[in-house]
């Protein structure tokens, strides 16, 4: 009994390590002078996911060609398998979104509402993680308090 407990220590820590390492690859395009967008990143890599980033000229350009709503934008937009994650969205809704897997385009927090991922600071207000899909239909994926 005493070798089994240990023996199940190691390999409960094991598991635990490659599913972490298992996270996906987030690939962020971001403006180079942008340092919200910094902070989002390190957000995320903070909750175990490993980042790529990419600084470009113009963010339109991938928002429409990752089909993000103009109504949605932020100052950044990630793509991690094959789904789209607009502004600052905290790494809590992208997990659910990769283990739900939801038939939608991605989900995006709209602007850059003070207190949400990267934009921490002296006040905080609420804001909404939404959903949208081929159709740019939104709806309300999580909400978030102060």
């Amino acid at each position: 009994m005493h070798r089994v407990v240990p023996a199940i220590l190691v390999a409960m820590f094991v598991i635990a390590v490659a599913s972490a390492s298992q996270r996906p690859v987030i690939e962020v395009y971001k403006s180079a002078t942008c340092g919200c967008c910094g902070k989002w990143v390190e957000h995320l890599r903070q909750h175990g996911f490993s980042v790529q980033t990419t600084d470009v000229q113009n963010l339109s350009e991938i928002k429409a060609k990752y089909n993000v709503p103009g109504q949605l934008g932020s100052c950044h937009t990630g793509i991690v398998q094959g789904y789209v994650i607009e502004g600052h969205v905290p790494a809590t809704d992208v997990l659910r979104l990769l283990q739900e897997r939801p038939k939608v385009v991605g989900i995006a927090v709209p602007g850059m509402p003070m207190g949400s991922p990267g934009m921490e600071g002296p006040r905080a207000e609420a804001y909404e993680v939404v959903s949208f899909d081929q159709t740019s239909q939104v709806k309300v994926f999580s909400s978030h308090r102060p």
